[in-house]
């Protein structure tokens, strides 16, 4: 396991595992997260023996957000650069390689939009989800309130960014926002699990699947099934598709 100032990294057979790792800030996001989270994720995007990527935090917490702290600072300094925070923030959420997300504990604010960055999120019923932003007079600017309302409608995004009450983890079940409730106690080995399931199919086809989905969500149906329709040629084209198939004859 390699240590990084603010996360741990770790790779079992095909999988890349990234731990967050400020304990005794509950995991709050500042910068230098972000970059080593960023920097992490990038890496094995272009490893390739690296087929998937877990996210995890602790049985006690996700991430509880952003550093208020560095965040009152940056602003007390006139410094804050909020567009090199959502840089690094879109390096994680634009992977091409699967992402799963192990949850526990609070998800909230920049903790939140981590989490729904990934394309699989487990949650263990401790789970606590929300955006409590306009407590301190701000918004979700990391892509929470537009990848809310996709996930759950119009209606419980209003909700859950304008009171700021966080969902519980079978709420978020209910709701769509998550995959999935997993018990505590198996939901490392459930995440390792499911990962080694991805790493275990065509790669050519995880990645072409993934990209697919992601633009679907925001076309309508007609427009969906048409880049589907070019996707699966696009597969079919492959050595990989063609090799698997070779053997069924």
């Amino acid at each position: 396991m390699s240590e990084n100032n603010t996360i741990l990294t770790e790779v079992d057979g095909h999988i890349g595992i990234i731990t967050l790792d400020r304990k005794d800030d509950m995991n709050a996001i500042n910068l230098e997260m972000l970059n080593e989270i960023a920097y992490q994720v990038q890496d094995w995007e272009y490893t390739d023996t690296i087929r998937c990527i877990i996210i995890k935090g602790n049985d006690m917490c996700f991430a509880a957000g952003i550093d208020i702290k560095a965040l009152c600072d940056e602003v007390t300094q006139q410094s804050l650069a909020l567009k090199a925070w959502q840089d690094e923030f879109y390096k994680i959420a634009n992977c091409s390689k699967p992402l799963i997300i192990v949850l526990s504990g609070y998800a909230l604010g920049l903790g939140c939009d981590l989490a729904l960055a990934g394309d699989i999120i487990l949650a263990s019923e401790s789970a606590q989800i929300g955006y409590p932003e306009l407590s301190i007079g701000t918004i979700p600017s990391f892509g929470g309130c537009s990848r809310l309302v996709h996930r759950i409608g119009k209606a419980k995004a209003m909700e859950m960014i304008l009171t700021g009450k966080a969902m519980n983890a079978e709420e978020a079940s209910l709701s769509g926002l998550i995959s999935r409730v997993v018990p505590q106690k198996d939901i490392y080995d459930e995440a390792l699990r499911v990962a080694n399931r991805i790493a275990s199919l065509p790669y050519q086809a995880i990645l072409q699947a993934k990209e697919t989905l992601k633009q679907v969500e925001n076309m309508n149906l007609q427009n969906g099934m048409e880049l589907e329709l070019k996707s699966c040629r696009l597969s079919m084209n492959t050595p990989e598709f063609r090799e698997i198939l070779s053997n069924f004859k």
